[in-house]
């Protein structure tokens, strides 16, 4: 009887300490958002402050229009370089990748995944910006390629490996060769895992300021040409909370607020999918 007591007090206390310390977990990601949902709610709530570019303080009426189509056209580029290569790569990590060299690819994954991001973009800036005398958003996707390119391997791998081997081997056993079973049938069976690696990618690199620094440098008009400077949502957040004019720093504001709603959209869009993934993956 006290044994058994001693047992359900035991669950009990542990299931509390989960509990509490998943709550306070939560603290640091509640307080961050509801600060700058506060701070940030003034400057969203007016039209001008999407359709209009930035504006010297004091003039009335400015936006961050520059830096959302700077963010969406560096990020575009970035992921049309990273995603395809990844992909295959993380596809051929889970086929394949029985010997040495996929050995080193997964290391090199694993390292870039925990790089600083400044060096990446100090990379970029040695490879694009010096050769080119200039900054720009070409610039800026290959930093951010670099940074996505080991997210989307790993989680690709990731879920090709999940796919049933009951599935290869019927498309093999229909004379398909290796890398159309690869293409054709396990692909579509992993894509919403794929996309979930994918979303995250670029979920991170539409958050990074270091090599956005770096490589775009920032522009304060509206720029769609991506081989000259180009501002982002981060770069305005990181100089305009750094002045002392009151309107610049709401605009700080508002452009963070902005930017974590995007993330948070990608992260939920990623998270659905996954979910959705799971449920196909216990019906097969």
């Amino acid at each position: 009887m006290r044994r058994n007591l001693w047992r359900r007090f035991s669950s009990t206390f542990a299931i509390g300490a989960v509990y509490t310390l998943t709550a306070l977990a939560l603290v640091p990601l509640g307080l961050v958002l509801w600060f700058t949902a506060v701070k940030g709610l003034p400057s969203v709530t007016h039209l001008e402050f999407f359709i209009n570019a930035q504006r010297p303080s004091g003039i009335p009426g400015g936006g961050v229009a520059n830096a959302i189509a700077g963010t969406a056209i560096v990020v575009s580029l970035a992921s049309l370089a990273a995603i395809p290569v990844g992909v295959l790569s993380g596809i051929y990590l889970a086929e394949y990748g029985a010997g040495r060299w996929a050995s080193w690819v997964r290391l090199a994954s694993d390292v870039l995944v925990g790089a600083p991001s400044i060096a990446l973009g100090l990379f970029a800036f040695a490879l694009v910006v010096v050769p080119q005398h200039h900054y720009s958003a070409v610039a800026a996707s290959v930093a951010l390629s670099v940074l996505m390119l080991p997210v989307v391997i790993r989680t690709t791998e990731g879920a090709v490996g999940l796919i049933p081997n009951g599935l290869r081997e019927s498309g093999l056993a229909l004379g398909l060769p290796r890398w159309r079973v690869s293409l054709q049938l396990i692909l579509p069976a992993a894509a919403p895992g794929v996309i979930t690696g994918a979303l995250l990618a670029i979920a991170r690199a539409a958050g990074e300021t270091a090599p956005v620094l770096f490589t775009a440098l920032g522009n304060q008009n509206l720029v769609l040409d991506p081989t000259r400077a180009m501002s982002t949502l981060p770069l305005v957040v990181f100089r305009d909370a750094l002045t002392p004019y009151k309107d610049l720093q709401q605009e700080a504001w508002g452009a963070a607020l902005l930017l974590m709603v995007i993330v948070l959209v990608i992260n939920l869009g990623s998270r659905w999918v996954l979910r959705r993934q799971i449920r196909l993956a216990q019906q097969l």
